[in-house]
């Protein structure tokens, strides 16, 4: 292992927290942003940290914190995008301005980081993306569709990413951690819609019931996440894809298990279409 430079987005809490921890303890340098800085001064004691405040909606305040940090520590060889939250409601009940605004952050935001960090990165031939998604960016499901979609669209931001980097040393993964014990659930980093529709109360409503239930008794350890992040930012060959969870296994299993079924049942029609 060797010492490295990270650039950790929602540093302040949750995931990014732990994440941030664990690469000061394996004494990297961190370059840790947040919303409000004063979020950050648990990490401020150290002389490889640098926190900045950032709104990553903020395309001018983006490309000013990489460049504080590229002044700082002169490269940033990992960056995580973490920083993002969480909206419940089903699809009908979720207003235009609601899905914007968590575009915004969860996509648009974290595009943002990205374009800023790349150019240093492509400089360099050396560096690795990490963008959490969720174990809903592999499978929707009621109540967290538009969620969902945000992280849908990280995982193909991704891949795509992978595709093109690849050739120039420079390594992406998505990471997809099911329901680790943070504060996401609770109103911090969840919102909820300000429509509720009742006849929705047996799909979304249940849903909005479990998530208020299992609030700070989700399975996941985010300190073994953590370590997970660690470990493929200095794997010689990170994944593409990182499933974290014996929940996220089982949804995926599920869901390539449900495909497969459902491809074989209309394969027929499926190869109907081509020209003959």
């Amino acid at each position: 292992m060797t010492q490295r430079t990270w650039f950790i987005t929602g540093a302040s809490r949750g995931i990014g927290a732990e994440i941030a921890k664990a690469v000061l303890a394996a004494d990297n340098q961190l370059i840790a942003t947040a919303r409000d800085k004063a979020d950050l001064h648990q990490f401020e004691s150290s002389q490889n940290v640098l926190t900045l405040s950032l709104d990553i909606t903020d395309e001018a305040q983006v490309k000013a914190a990489v460049a504080a940090g590229l002044e700082r520590f002169g490269q940033i060889d990992v960056l995580v995008n973490n920083a993002g939250f969480g909206l419940l409601g089903g699809i009908e009940e979720t207003s235009a301005q609601e899905v914007e605004r968590v575009y915004r952050t969860n996509v648009f935001g974290l595009l943002n980081v990205i374009r800023a960090v790349l150019p240093s990165m492509r400089q360099r031939r050396f560096g690795h993306i990490i963008n959490l998604s969720s174990l809903g960016g592999y499978r929707s499901s009621s109540g967290w569709g538009i969620y969902c979609s945000t992280k849908f669209a990280v995982e193909g931001i991704t891949e795509a990413l992978h595709d093109e980097l690849a050739p120039l040393g420079i390594h992406a993964t998505v990471v997809e951690p099911g329901y680790f014990r943070t504060n996401f659930l609770d109103g911090s980093s969840l919102q909820k819609t300000v429509t509720q529709i009742p006849d929705y109360d047996q799909t979304v409503g249940k849903t909005r019931n479990l998530a208020s239930e299992h609030n700070y008794q989700q399975l996941g350890d985010p300190t073994k996440l953590a370590q997970a992040i660690l470990e493929i930012a200095n794997a010689d060959t990170p994944p593409l894809r990182l499933p974290l969870g014996t929940d996220t296994l089982q949804v995926i299993a599920e869901k390539n298990a449900y495909v497969e079924q459902e491809t074989a049942k209309w394969r027929t029609l499926a190869e109907s279409t081509d020209y003959r």
